[in-house]
């Protein structure tokens, strides 16, 4: 190992690892990300993989994606490559596009710049940006007259709306969030260098924020959700420095527009790690702020069978993303509001508790809820409904038209839900196997199932210490039976 010759502006040096005492292979690497760092190199420029993927390769784990830097500007990379597109609200940055795989290409940036991994980003973002300022409450800050496309933004709170400040390798890595994400492999000489100890952190396992904590809390408040995902899914410990602020600034999230919130919610909970995830939320107090009504349920009810069904229902998605099955967002929601909708069709008058108005009215108050801080796009939201009215019909199939249900576009997660309610009897477990039966059954055998219906569900069973939002009352059953829509979701 050596260091540079050249200073960071913090003082520091990188220290340069070389090929031989790090354990980082081009084998590891994608193809299509090599030949972005070759094709950038022969040009004449620097180029790093950088960022998780470093991080993932140094763990041991398979990089999900690879992220590349570089010295180029945007537009420089956009004329090298036919293939790529410039996307980015805060941050101009390049996608090169291979089929189904991107490779994000960013310009270093000056210290304190957003990182590419902060925000979702799309090419229409110019458009959003200039509402975001108009009407966030902004400071401007004077910039040299070079570019126009240097303007730095900030609210009032100090967040980050805009920065296109680029800069140099050694500034570049004073923006970037933690440090075991700020180590750059130079495809040059397959070295890696290391500013901020990343290396000593990754394999102590410690996460530890670059710079003064709470400063880049208040730049952009989804570091403290960052720091939850990754706490969770590297299992690291979080540095006490780092975590030191987050009771304290978490409110901050509010101010943060909910569609970035949608995203970094399915990151927590759809990219395997969703049960340790929703169990580092609450340790952090950061769910209140993120989905304040499925926290209060889970406090108020601490243990009980709704709280069983969730983890299971996360450890059941973790399991299908380790496997590389599709997962839903619907179904996500579908699970995270489960007790605040059982808990709204119980504020109903017992006699609308089974029907199916209900059920979607109950959704529709809890969607609209959750909305406020993360945006629940319409097609998710239209999905969690139809799952959950679908309920009643797989309860209480009649004859034939059972069958029908089968060609309903949400039949399957309904179906998965009804399964998961019957593991912790919230459900029949009888009609959930024979739900199980009749799709392994050829559709011309499908009659003679008819015969092996159970004759009428079994009764719910009810929350334990006093969880009653844990299962709709099943009070005057007999009386209701026959009416069309007598069961309620939980």
């Amino acid at each position: 190992m050596n260091e540079i010759s050249q200073p960071a502006e913090s003082g520091r040096v990188a220290r340069i690892i070389a090929r031989a005492d790090h354990n980082i292979s081009r084998s590891q690497v994608a193809t299509n990300a090599l030949r972005v760092l070759y094709r950038l190199k022969d040009a004449g420029f620097q180029a790093f993989l950088v960022g998780g993927c470093v991080r993932d390769i140094m763990l041991g784990r398979r990089p999900k994606d690879f992220d590349v830097a570089t010295n180029a500007l945007p537009e420089e990379v956009r004329s090298l490559f036919r293939n790529s597109r410039l996307v980015g609200r805060r941050f101009r940055l390049a996608h090169v596009v291979f089929g189904r795989e991107i490779i994000e290409v960013a310009t270093f940036r000056a210290a304190n710049a957003p990182s590419p991994a902060d925000e979702p980003v799309t090419e229409d973002d110019a458009e959003a940006e200039a509402e975001e300022v108009e009407t966030a409450g902004v400071t401007r800050f004077d910039v040299p007259e070079s570019s126009a496309a240097e303007d730095r933004v900030q609210d009032t709170h100090g967040r980050l709306l805009r920065d296109n400040a680029y800069g140099s390798v050694e500034e570049d890595v004073w923006r970037r969030d933690f440090t075991a994400n700020a180590l750059y492999y130079n495809i040059a000489d397959f070295s890696v260098w290391d500013y901020v100890g990343g290396t000593e952190d990754i394999a102590s396992r410690r996460l530890r924020l670059i710079g003064e904590p709470e400063v880049r809390y208040r730049e952009d408040p989804v570091r403290m959700l960052r720091a939850a995902r990754f706490e969770a899914k590297l299992d690291f410990t979080l540095d006490p420095d780092t975590a030191a602020p987050i009771p304290q600034l978490r409110h901050l999230l509010a101010q943060v527009p909910p569609p970035r919130l949608f995203d970094e919610t399915l990151k927590l909970f759809l990219t395997g790690h969703g049960q340790r995830s929703l169990q580092v939320l609450r340790e952090r107090a950061l769910l209140a702020v993120l989905l304040p009504s499925v926290d209060r349920y889970l406090v108020e009810q601490p243990g009980g069978l709704v709280e069983q069904l969730l983890v299971q229902g996360l450890r059941n998605t973790d399991s299908r993303v380790q496997e590389d099955k599709p997962v839903t967002p619907t179904f996500l929601f579908a699970l995270l509001l489960y007790g605040p909708i059982a808990r709204q069709i119980e504020s109903l008058p017992p006699q609308r508790w089974h029907e199916i108005g209900a059920i979607v009215e109950a959704c529709d108050r809890c969607l609209r809820e959750a909305s406020r801080q993360v945006t629940i796009p319409r097609r998710v939201a239209l999905g969690v409904r139809e799952m959950y009215a679908l309920q009643p019909r797989l309860e209480q199939p009649r004859g034939r038209r059972a069958f029908r249900l089968l060609e309903q576009p949400r039949f399957r997660a309904a179906y998965d839900l009804l399964i998961l309610r019957a593991q912790f009897g919230l459900a029949s477990a009888d009609m959930a196997t024979w739900w199980t039966n009749l799709q392994q059954l050829r559709p011309e055998d499908r009659e003679q199932a008819l015969n092996a219906m159970p004759s009428a569900p079994q009764p719910p069973r009810t929350g334990a210490e006093g969880d009653a939002s844990a299962s709709p009352a099943t009070r005057g059953r007999r009386r209701r039976r026959r009416r069309r829509n007598t069961a309620g979701p939980a």
